[in-house]
């Protein structure tokens, strides 16, 4: 299974992702650790992996807009869009998904490889990925056998983020704050990221919480991490209880 990815020198980067459905908080827990870091003297690089990672991209979008009609822009309160992409479940999409994740998974391992070592000899640095390869893995048919072998190979391609943080969210909260899928898509989306955690078991999960209560426990885990137990010292939110299953992080 891969490691987190060793610097040339004595220091490596930090690698963390966040995954999670859309409109979990990712992108305001991201702000937080950045931030947060950046106090702490961390020179920080945040990196979107559909931008700087998925390969085709541009081509990929045209492509959903023009075949499925999905709407472009990005959803928020009172602005829905209605986006077909993803959430579009055909035999033949699942195939190509598998052949275009490979080819995401190559291109992981050679941003993240180059940025950590660009990026590692200046101090301490922390690399934060929007999303990561796990997003994709969960729109996989999981309980596939051939899709659990495919996980494993996709596993050894990619390094493993220092940090791999699976944020949980209520899909109804989540439709609200971000209205661009179906609740029904979200709510299956969520038990997906948490079988999928399951399988991996390299992820951290944190529970629906009140933001306030989930930057505590990214902090945590990212203190963790970076080998300062002292910064992450203290007690954690008790989450509520979940209806779905839990994965053990």
């Amino acid at each position: 299974m891969a490691q987190p990815i060793k610097s040339a020198g004595s220091r490596r980067a930090l690698l963390v992702s966040f995954s999670g459905v859309d409109g979990a908080g990712k992108s305001t827990q991201i702000d937080n650790l950045r931030r947060g870091a950046e106090d702490a003297g961390y020179r920080v690089r945040v990196l979107a992996f559909w931008d700087d990672v998925v390969v085709g991209c541009r081509f990929r979008e045209s492509f959903v807009h023009k075949a499925y009609k999905s709407e472009r822009g990005v959803g928020a309160p009172g602005k829905p869009v209605a986006r077909r992409d993803k959430n579009v479940r055909r035999w033949y999409l699942t195939l190509l998904r598998h052949a275009l994740y490979l080819l995401d998974a190559l291109s992981l391992a050679a941003v993240a490889r180059a940025r950590s070592f660009n990026e590692s000899k200046e101090g301490r640095e922390l690399i934060i990925f929007d999303r990561y390869i796990y997003d994709e893995l969960a729109n996989l048919p999981l309980r596939n056998p051939l899709t659990r072998s495919y996980l494993k190979l996709i596993e050894l391609m990619v390094p493993r983020p220092d940090v791999a943080y699976l944020l949980d969210a209520d899909p109804e909260a989540a439709r609200s704050r971000k209205p661009e899928y179906p609740v029904a898509f979200l709510s299956r989306s969520r038990i997906a990221y948490k079988d999928l955690a399951l399988l991996l078991r390299c992820m951290t999960f944190v529970p629906a919480l009140p933001l306030a209560q989930v930057k505590v426990r990214v902090e945590h885990a990212f203190w963790l991490a970076a080998g300062a137990p002292a910064v992450a010292a203290g007690p954690l939110p008790e989450a509520a209880p979940s209806t779905g299953s839990a994965p053990a992080a």
